[in-house]
């Protein structure tokens, strides 16, 4: 099991180093529905990647490792295919980011969050921790690689849930400082949020720049 964990830590911290949704959250917990939609929004993040990553591991289960017990090529394939698009994206992610002095854009949705009720935020939390390209195909991974370490299910779901809770520390973490801290929250989170928002280009060209090579390097080992 420790196997698992340790091979799926990487792939966690790449969920939890997302800056939309932690923005999304720190402007939640900034409309008169703080309290309700912080709270939909973690539970819809936790449940998204709880429910994608336990089907994901199901589906993997039993084809991810040979006969003999060793790794299934199928997994060293995809672990390759999706380091390399991770590397592309970085590139596309440094090139498209904004000009010196510009700030970056937000989607339209999240330009309407004061609006959401506490349905909208927990299924806005659900795709973006669960259908997001990025996290999907990081899930992916780190469930074929917990799936081929041939652990018994009661491991696998541990794995899960380490995979999962690591994930959303940046997600929980907002929602933390909110109702511990009061009235002082708000300067902090506009600070975070400030920061994530300035430095979102260089934070995931850097985390995909690593992911992918750790991917592809992973597959490479496993040849």
């Amino acid at each position: 099991m420790g196997e698992a964990i340790g091979s799926v830590l990487p792939m966690g911290v790449g969920v939890a180093l997302s800056p939309v949704p932690i923005i999304a959250i720190i402007l939640m917990l900034g409309t008169a529905r703080a309290r309700s939609n912080g709270v939909a929004f973690t539970l819809g993040w936790l449940a998204g990647l709880a429910v994608v990553g336990g089907l994901l591991l199901v589906l993997a289960g039993g084809s991810a490792t040979s006969g003999s017990g060793a790794p299934a090529s199928w997994v060293t394939v995809l672990k390759i295919i999706i380091g390399a698009l991770f590397l592309v994206l970085a590139v596309r992610t440094w090139r498209g980011r904004p000009k010196e002095g510009a700030e970056a854009e937000m989607p339209g949705w999240m330009r309407a969050i004061d609006t959401f009720a506490a349905p909208k935020s927990l299924g806005a939390g659900a795709l973006l921790s669960g259908i997001n390209p990025k996290n999907l195909a990081l899930t992916l991974g780190a469930m074929a690689t917990i799936a081929q370490t041939g652990i018994p299910g009661g491991q696998q779901a541990v794995a899960l849930t380490v995979y999962v809770l690591l994930g959303s520390v940046t997600i929980i973490a907002p929602l933390g400082i909110y109702f511990l801290m009061g009235t002082k929250a708000k300067r902090v989170l506009d600070a975070m949020k400030e920061w994530m928002a300035a430095h979102n280009a260089a934070i995931m060209t850097v985390l995909l720049l690593v992911l992918g090579a750790k991917l592809i390097g992973d597959a490479i080992a496993a040849l």
